[in-house]
Formats: C-alpha cells, structure tokens, sequence
C-alpha cells in the first residue's frame, strides 16, 4: 500500500535564485501536522513508509523547465508538482480560497466575496489535481485529500478512479448551514457533492462533522446514520479527528539549551517583567487586535501592572496580496503604537 498526500502546497517551495531553482521548507500548520505524521512512519516497525507528496510547488513554472523541476522533486523529497498559471493561482488561491471559503467558513459573512470567475478558476485548479493524480496513481494507492482549497477533488478523482481508497481531512472549521447557505445554490451543491466523492470524510470536532451532515441532508436530501450517508451504491462515512501536536517534541525542546540560552536573552531585555506571549500567523481568525485590546484594558484598569507585564507580540506574516490581510496588519501595527504611547515609559516598552 501507498500513500497520497494531496494538499495544495507542497512540504517544499521552490525559489528562484541567481543559481537556479532551490528548496525551503514550506510553512504552515497543515504541513507540520502531516510532517510529523509521514516521520513517524518512517520509524513504525509495522507499516511499509512508502508516500508521496502532490502539491503545488509554491511558484508558476515556465513549460521548458518543468520536467527538470518534476525530476528533482521526485529524488529529493518524494514530492508530485501541480503547475498552475500564475493568474489561475491568483484567482484560485487568493480569490476564491481566501476571499471566499475561508471568512464564510470561519464566520466573517461581511469579508466574504462571490465572484464567478473565481469559482471559474477553483474548478479549473482541483481538475488539474486530477490529472497530476491520475498520473502517479497506483490501483493499491490510499488517496488522501486536504483542506479547503480541493473539495471538489474526491468526486473529480472518484469518477475517474471508481474503486479507488480516497480520504478527505478539512483543516479548519467547517461551518452551520445558515452560514453555508450563504454560497451561491450551484457552488454550496458541487461542493458537497466534491466531499461525498470520499470514502471518509474527516473533521476536526464534533460540531463540524454534524453541520457537515446536516448541510448534505438539507441541501442534497442524503439523510445520514451515525455518520454513514448512503450515496448511490457507496457509503460514506464522515467522522471526527481531533489533531492534535508533537507532544515529546515540544517537551523536550522545552528544556534544551537552546532554549534556556534563547530565555535568558529574553530575561536581559524584559528584565523581571511578567512575560506575555502571543504567537500566530497573521489572520484576522486569530483574534490578535481583540487580544491587543485586552491587554490595553488590563494596563487601563490595572495600573500597578504598568512596567511589570510585557507582552511579546509574535505575527507571521501570510497572505499579503489579500487585501483584508493588509487592513488587518495595519490595524495591528496602530493598535500597537497607541498602547505604547498611552502606557509605555523611557524604560519600559
């Protein structure tokens, strides 16, 4: 048996350089949690470790180069490129993607945007994830999709491949039907139907799993049981699976002396100060400005804590051609100013 891992990014991206093409690891919680997994295998004593990894490769790719790119990718890092125009990308993964799903689906209606061209290129991408598929697929292969950029694949990929082994695990929430509805009939309908296309459907609680459920019973009429929707001759089960992190790593990594070199370097600039830490990409899902305003309103109605808490501010940046994300950064970076201005002294930031 084999493993595919679909997901829209690759665990590498290329970059072009003065010398050619180079690697970095790619970022992101979907690549650390299925990193860790496919490392794990490759210690396990009972499963044979063999996988690979389609993806887009993080850059438009001109034709000329691309076999060379394909090879590389297959000997060094077990890794399948999906090449996708850079204007397709931009409406798929910047339009509909994340201008679309990903505020509807974490409850930002106002954020949201409805373009048909961008629906246009969403269908255009997962069908050349298809074919990227189809090209390396193995009748024994277990075919894992991932997250919200290619729920139309399963159903793409079932069509061609009736009998194929095909999973589907959804990164982020996935929402209640009064909020789903809110897509277009045509799109909420492919969409689902792009799901059942899976013989397992996975989420991250409870509550996702069962909107999911009761968002195919409304919308396509397929009643379910304990979890098993009865599609044509197929049964497919949708279940949950909480994710969860390395936790003998992050143990570990706790006490190393890295570390404790990095706190004391840490401890010399904040001094005896209590140390508040805030780590996430930026995202306005993250609550970042709303934690920001909770410390102004701690330091306001706390005043002895002036000068005796700090809080370390850690934003990744991502995402920076959607203009929301802009807004968001800029909010941040005032919200921040103001704080430092209204509470900060000549010693203390």
């Amino acid at each position: 048996m084999r493993l595919l891992v679909v997901s829209n990014r690759l665990p590498i991206t290329a970059v072009k350089k003065d010398e050619g093409m180079v690697f970095h690891e790619s970022v992101g919680g979907l690549v650390s949690g299925l990193s860790a997994y496919l490392d794990s295998l490759k210690s396990s004593s009972f499963v044979e470790s063999e996988y690979l990894w389609v993806g887009w490769p993080g850059i438009a790719v001109r034709d000329r180069a691309r076999a060379g790119i394909r090879q590389r990718l297959m000997d060094e890092f077990k890794s399948v490129p999906v090449f996708v125009s850079e204007r397709s990308m931009e409406r798929f993964y910047y339009g509909f993607c994340n201008r679309t799903l990903w505020p509807l689906f974490h409850y930002f209606p106002s954020y949201t945007a409805y373009d048909s061209e961008y629906w246009d290129d969403y269908r255009k991408v997962n069908e050349d994830f298809r074919e990227a598929v189809l090209k390396v697929a193995r009748p024994d292969d277990v075919i894992w999709v991932h997250d919200y950029h290619l729920m139309l694949l399963p159903r793409l990929l079932r069509e061609a491949l009736p009998d194929a082994r095909i999973g589907f695990f959804l990164h982020i929430p996935f929402p209640n039907f009064e909020v789903f509805r809110l897509l277009p009939g045509a799109w909420r309908r492919e969409i689902l139907e792009g799901l059942l296309g899976a013989d397992l459907v996975g989420f991250h609680t409870r509550d996702y799993t069962q909107y999911f459920l009761r968002c195919v019973a409304r919308i396509l009429g397929h009643d379910s049981n304990l979890g098993r929707i009865s599609v044509g001759n197929r049964v497919v089960r949708a279940k949950t699976f909480p994710m969860g992190i390395h936790f003998e790593h992050f143990h570990t990594v706790a006490s190393s002396p890295e570390t404790e070199a990095a706190k004391d370097e840490i401890r010399k600039n904040v001094g005896s100060s209590k140390l508040i830490l805030s780590i996430d990409r930026l995202d306005y899902s993250k609550g970042t400005i709303n934690r920001l305003r909770g410390y102004e309103a701690f330091l306001e109605h706390n005043p002895e804590w002036r000068g005796k808490a700090t809080l370390a501010l850690v934003v990744v940046p991502s995402r920076v051609g959607v203009e929301d994300y802009q807004r968001t950064k800029r909010l941040i970076d005032e919200l921040v100013g103001k704080i430092n201005g209204t509470f900060g002294t000549m010693n203390w930031t």
